[in-house]
């Protein structure tokens, strides 16, 4: 990327939240322009800064407001702004609650750093990222809705070229590359992913991933890493 990705660190404990940041600051793409303790901090910058990051990586179990409080109100209030949960927590729980919420990706703290700057650039570049432990907790939670799911697949619900941009989405594909498979333009597959959130009423893009599946217009096994 031609700019730095910038970085707002939120953790409560400050030596992990430095060592985090000193890993990211050495990646010569990567700027961490805020560090927080809590999730007020983190409000309180975003409400007063024209400064605002491209993605947040974001402790769970915080004082004052934790992460999946915090996720909510940015999801609304700043929605171009990326969440990655970062946290001790691996349990389904608490993954389907930080996707649902808005999360772009999910982040374990014994994770490698190699792992952390993967997620960081992908999530940059793709504007999500869903590792195997996601996309498995994703699978479970369509089989657990897949009863009472009412498909809204009617023949002009989505145009072909909807289609086809939401099978590459769900392949994780970058805004870049479906452009140069499909010979469109950038901005043209942003308005067609933008098109596909409002039309699928979806939170974001875990949204389009469950929803895909469900109208089987992907399958499970073309989505998981």
């Amino acid at each position: 990327m031609s700019e730095k990705i910038k970085i707002v660190l939120v953790d409560d404990e400050e030596l992990f939240r430095k060592g985090i940041s000193f890993l990211l600051q050495r990646e010569t793409n990567i700027d961490v322009v805020f560090e927080a303790s809590n999730g007020l901090e983190l409000i309180d910058y975003l409400k007063n800064s024209n400064n605002y990051p491209d993605i947040i990586l974001m402790d769970l179990k915080m004082p004052l407001l934790n992460g999946v409080e915090a996720t909510k109100i940015i999801h609304k209030e700043f929605p171009v702004i990326k969440i990655i949960a970062l946290t001790s927590y691996n349990t389904d729980s608490f993954i389907a609650n930080m996707i649902n919420v808005g999360a772009s990706s999910y982040l374990v703290k014994n994770a490698t750093p190699a792992e952390m700057i993967l997620t960081v650039n992908e999530v940059a570049d793709k504007g999500f990222y869903y590792n195997e432990l996601v996309m498995q907790v994703i699978h479970q939670e369509i089989i657990s809705t897949s009863q009472s799911a009412k498909s809204k697949l009617d023949e002009d619900f989505l145009t072909n070229r909807e289609r086809e941009v939401l099978e590459l989405i769900c392949k994780q594909l970058s805004t870049a590359e479906i452009a140069d498979k499909l010979n469109i333009s950038p901005r043209t597959v942003e308005g067609h992913r933008n098109n596909l959130i409002l039309k699928t009423q979806s939170k974001n893009m875990a949204g389009l991933v469950v929803f895909a599946i469900q109208n089987k217009i992907v399958n499970i096994n073309d989505v998981i890493l």
